[in-house]
């Protein structure tokens, strides 16, 4: 059955791969970036998430099956909480309604390994609180010292996870037959990537800190495949979880530990 797939950061990187799947399976998509997609918005910007759930619902005739939320950055800018954070919350939140139609409706985020690495106690309390403003001043800190500022996408992940098990059983999502949840890429070789991964002395120092005993850096592909599965009409009962794709990071830090 064709379905339509609202997918956020459409234009590079995992959006587009993902957008591709989902075409070549004969799905409808409608793509949302900053440029090159079928709306065009800057999640950082309050009208523009508002105009994001208008546009889409005009294209959409009010009704959508899945929501595919992989848009975000990895700079040690402020500008991260906003795309990051507040930015994919409010595609989730504001698209849920168009979701209400659909025979099986489904959400799913992307998160990062890098949710697993140190953050800043401040900024993940202001953004679980849904604090935009102090969450920004606490990134505008952050940013002026290079040691500092490189806790600001880990944080904005390890936020959006824990946002995400907070949510996903409740009565708006798990509650309305919604299955939410997330992945966790751990380095895709996408453009967000690439100042990192140019050269073998990058790339070993990244290995150093995004260890992948399984095959290594991965393609956008592999995290596409997941992503379409997590918002198909075969994911009944997965409920909250967000899903390490990393090649084993999770388990290197980690070890056992469940959660």
């Amino acid at each position: 059955m064709t379905r339509t797939y609202v997918v956020t950061g459409s234009a590079s990187g995992i959006g587009s791969a993902t957008a591709d799947l989902l075409t070549e399976r004969g799905h409808r998509v409608i793509g949302v970036d900053l440029h090159d997609a079928d709306v065009e918005v800057d999640l950082t910007l309050a009208a523009d998430r508002a105009r994001l759930v208008t546009e889409v619902a005009e294209k959409a005739a009010g009704a959508i099956d899945a929501i595919v939320a992989v848009a975000g950055l990895a700079l040690p800018v402020p500008k991260t909480v906003g795309v990051n954070y507040f930015g994919m919350i409010a595609s989730l939140e504001g698209l849920r309604p168009l979701l209400a139609g659909s025979p099986a409706p489904r959400a799913v985020g992307v998160s990062s390994m890098a949710s697993l690495h140190p953050n800043d106690a401040e900024l993940v309390d202001h953004l679980l609180a849904g604090d935009e403003p102090a969450a920004l001043a606490r990134a505008e800190i952050l940013a002026k010292d290079e040691q500092t500022g490189g806790l600001i996408y880990g944080s904005t992940k390890a936020a959006f996870s824990r946002w995400i098990r907070r949510s996903a059983a409740s009565p708006e999502w798990a509650g309305a037959g919604i299955p939410l949840n997330a992945v966790a890429p751990g380095v895709i070789l996408t453009p967000m990537t690439a100042d990192l991964t140019d050269t073998e002395e990058k790339r070993e120092a990244l290995r150093q800190m995004v260890p992948m005993p399984l095959n290594g850096f991965a393609e956008a592909s592999t995290v596409a495949a997941l992503l379409a599965w997590l918002a198909s009409e075969e994911n009944t009962h997965l409920c909250g979880q967000v899903i390490f794709v990393d090649g084993g990071s999770d388990v290197v830090i980690r070890g056992d530990s469940t959660w």
